[in-house]
């Protein structure tokens, strides 16, 4: 029996209408028609991520799911193009099928949907701001506190444990090389932490007195202005709030 040529698929400018069209009026039969315009799109990237591990049977699936999230969430008014937004979207989608299938390290339930639900809010907010994301710009948009976020984030790597043998950076040959090495990042956030906690234990007013000239930057005499004293006596609460901290940090 001969082989039914396949249809031919619309021309660009068609298709750009045919999104317009589905954009103001959601017709579930208009969006079979795009999608199936599109389904090369979803397979051709699927079958990047081949030799993975998952059939690309099952990745096509992966990524068609993908093409039906992008097609309900893309606004042609935003001047994007369908292709490339769609690609982001599907591309997405899969790396979170990999990322689900194969978490390295057992992380709760809670982080992993608020890592998945983060990736979509990146997704859509990217389209409307026309670059990814701040943190901050996720807090405002999501309401999630920012530590919860970052959280979120960090253990989405938990997927995709780097090789020891990988390349490291431009001090150390490998990863390996480069473990268990001092940190200066956290020596200095052990001294932060340690210079918190004396200031804590100075009175009030030396406190505040530390805080603007170091912290703000203020002048004795901005600071005398400030509070309402003289310079002399900034001075003297400064000396003495200092040898206070150097001998609690040395205690």
């Amino acid at each position: 029996m001969p082989r039914r040529p396949r249809a031919k698929r619309p021309s660009k400018a068609v298709l750009r209408d045919l999104l317009k069209q589905f954009h103001e009026s959601k017709d579930p039969k208009l969006r079979d028609e795009l999608i199936l315009a599109y389904s090369d799109l979803a397979a051709y990237l699927a079958r990047k991520f081949a030799n993975r591990g998952e059939p690309v049977e099952d990745l096509i699936q992966v990524a068609s799911i993908g093409l039906l999230k992008a097609m309900d969430r893309f606004d042609p008014t935003r001047g994007t193009e369908f292709t490339t937004y769609a690609t982001a979207t599907v591309v997405g989608e899969i790396k979170r099928h990999f990322r689900d299938k194969f978490w390295a390290i057992r992380v709760p339930r809670r982080l992993r949907e608020l890592n998945n639900s983060l990736m979509k809010t990146v997704e859509a907010l990217a389209q409307r701001v026309g670059r990814s994301p701040t943190i901050p710009e996720l807090v405002e948009e999501t309401g999630i506190p920012f530590e919860d976020i970052v959280e979120a984030f960090e253990l989405g790597h938990a997927y995709s444990p780097i090789s020891l043998d990988a390349e490291g950076d431009d001090e150390h040959g490998t990863v390996a090389s480069g473990l268990g090495g001092e940190d200066p990042a956290l020596a200095r956030m052990e001294d932060r932490h340690t210079l918190e906690g004396a200031l804590q234990r100075l009175s009030d007013r030396q406190r505040e007195v530390i805080r603007l000239r170091y912290y703000d930057g203020l002048s004795q005499a901005d600071i005398a202005t400030r509070l309402g004293i003289s310079q002399i006596h900034v001075s003297r609460i400064q000396r003495e709030a200092l040898r206070r901290l150097r001998f609690l940090i040395e205690a």
